[in-house]
């Protein structure tokens, strides 16, 4: 709370890259939306990556750990007048700041009334800010997961509020093994997104005991540090910026392997949809996708995007969207 709410004053403050990389341009809606937010919001901002996925018209989002509301202004315009966004924040200034700006957005983005609000809470105890099961279509988190000691518990309440299909779409910081002590003890580097990072292992376990499929990366770039005190601390281990997606497929969506066209339905992503790592759909192309995709695409948002039909995928199709 501290290092946010007043030792950072703006982006510029950090000490590594961590919380400025983004591993992917930005499409043109997105670059749009975002010259409409802001400049106090979009300065003291400090997320890692672009945690804005596709097929958004009327969703319901909630945004972990949303800070001073960048994400939150973005995805606002992107649901539209008709979905709503919830951003909830631990850090008082912060909150604060998003707060502040809710009636100047609106009014530039042309809404009747707000489809936004910004709570103060924790994303660990979500129940405590009210917020009830299987209610939100989306989860999203930039950046924050690794500031919060209980992993499971943040993974374990974003499962509890959403809605059967929903998805987890988040971007964080990743270690390259298990952290020491002195890592994990070292104020900056927790404030700086390193010290609480996950070995990257552990998140796909951990997915896997509250009830995810499978966790899919989307993108993920090495983290520089340009302090050389900071690097003698943290010595050979290495660190990740990555996004991954997690859905909540309901039991009944599982079949077997599948075989899935789009039809280009997705605005922005018209001729191609760069769904994961491994998977990228064209328009009218017949895709082999294994067990894991077919459920994903058949219960989420996306069901109505894509033609889905039983068997035919190959031995070469990954095994989940794991890579």
């Amino acid at each position: 709370q501290d290092y946010y709410g007043k030792e950072l004053q703006k982006s510029e403050d950090l000490k590594t890259n961590a919380c400025v990389t983004t591993a992917r341009p930005l499409p043109k809606a997105v670059r749009d939306a975002l010259e409409r937010v802001h400049e106090e919001v979009v300065a003291r901002y400090y997320g890692c990556g672009l945690v804005i996925p596709e097929c958004l018209a009327s969703c319901r989002i909630l945004d972990l750990g949303s800070g001073s509301g960048r994400d939150c202004y973005l995805l606002s315009q992107l649901v539209g007048e008709r979905g709503h966004v919830t951003g909830i924040d631990m850090t008082e200034g912060q909150v604060k700041v998003a707060k502040k700006h809710i009636a100047y957005h609106m009014d530039k983005f042309g809404y009747q009334k707000p489809n936004v609000e910004f709570l103060q809470g924790y994303m660990e105890k979500l129940g405590d800010a009210g917020l009830a099961d299987e209610s939100y279509d989306i989860v999203i988190s930039n950046c924050v997961i690794n500031l919060a000691p209980d992993k499971r518990a943040v993974l374990r309440e974003a499962y509890r509020v959403l809605k059967p299909g929903g998805e987890m779409y988040f971007s964080d910081v990743y270690a390259s093994q298990r952290l020491s002590e002195a890592v994990r003890k070292h104020r900056v580097l927790w404030g700086e997104c390193l010290a609480g990072a996950l070995y990257w292992r552990d998140l796909y376990s951990i997915a896997e005991e509250v009830g995810f499929s499978p966790p899919c990366l989307v993108t993920a770039s090495p983290i520089t540090i340009s302090d050389k005190e900071l690097e003698g601390i943290i010595g050979d281990c290495r660190f990740v910026s990555a996004t991954f997606r997690l859905f909540k497929v309901p039991g009944s969506s599982r079949a077997g392997p599948g075989q899935v066209i789009y039809n280009g339905g997705i605005v922005g992503h018209e001729r191609e949809l760069l769904f994961d790592a491994n998977f990228t759909f064209k328009e009218g192309e017949v895709v082999d996708v294994d067990a894991e995709m077919a459920a994903i695409l058949r219960s989420s948002r996306f069901a109505e995007e894509f033609l889905i039909r039983a068997g035919g995928a190959n031995t070469a199709t990954p095994q989940g969207c794991c890579c």
